[in-house]
């Protein structure tokens, strides 16, 4: 896990602490780590938990698939980001959406209950902790309040260009990638894939956007 230290350095969850310290937490927290190779699901809807875990490596997705089968990406974990903070409370209830990754990746699951507890050394790390985890659990808000904002546009195209435009603001650049492929953009979008497509490709012949793959580029009569 050694070898982790320097992207756990850029969390959240240790946000203000150095490598060395990172390094003799590892042990005090009850860190481990597990490997999932591409559709293994790291939690499942309904399951309870009292971990809380840091992507290092590899890309998962928080989904929810319904009776039929239609899925609905809720959201995105890259590298170094934090996840399952939201059900540290004991009376939390069961997780209400899968975690599977997409390609390769490791997990690191640290104990909540030793993170929310005065470890016997008294270490600063834990009222630190305490402070990052609610940050991480505010950004997470905000990030859900625009998904909000795209979903709840009443066309496919406007939800697209709210989402891109989002987008394009973030990375400061009328060129940019975006995470998602087609089929995972629509999901989380909660739109018809080939609608979506289409739609796409009417916008492209407007002149609004221009796009290959997963880079797109827009133009500013987008606006």
């Amino acid at each position: 896990m050694k070898e982790y230290i320097a992207i756990l350095k850029n969390t959240k969850l240790f946000a203000g602490v150095g490598e060395n310290e990172i390094e003799a937490m590892l042990s005090c927290l009850g860190a481990t780590s597990e490997t999932y190779q591409k559709g293994e699901y790291v939690f499942r809807a309904g399951e309870h938990i009292n971990q809380l875990t840091v992507l290092v490596e590899g890309e998962l997705h928080i989904q929810r698939d319904d009776y039929w089968g239609n899925r609905c990406i809720v959201s995105r974990i890259a590298v170094g980001e934090m996840f399952g903070e939201a059900y540290a409370s004991p009376d939390s209830g069961a997780l209400l959406n899968d975690v599977v990754a997409v390609r390769s990746s490791v997990v690191m699951f640290f104990d909540i209950h030793r993170i929310l507890s005065v470890c016997p050394s008294a270490c600063r790390f834990h009222s630190l902790a305490v402070k990052n985890i609610f940050y991480a659990i505010s950004e997470k808000n905000r990030k859900l309040v625009a998904k909000l904002g795209h979903i709840s546009q009443r066309t496919t195209r406007e939800k697209l260009l709210s989402y891109l435009s989002d987008e394009a603001k973030k990375q400061n650049s009328s060129i940019f990638q975006i995470p998602f492929n087609r089929q995972q953009l629509a999901d989380f979008l909660s739109v018809d894939r080939s609608a979506m497509s289409n739609e796409l490709c009417k916008m492209r012949d407007e002149g609004l956007i221009e796009f290959e793959k997963n880079m797109f580029k827009l133009f500013s009569h987008c606006d």
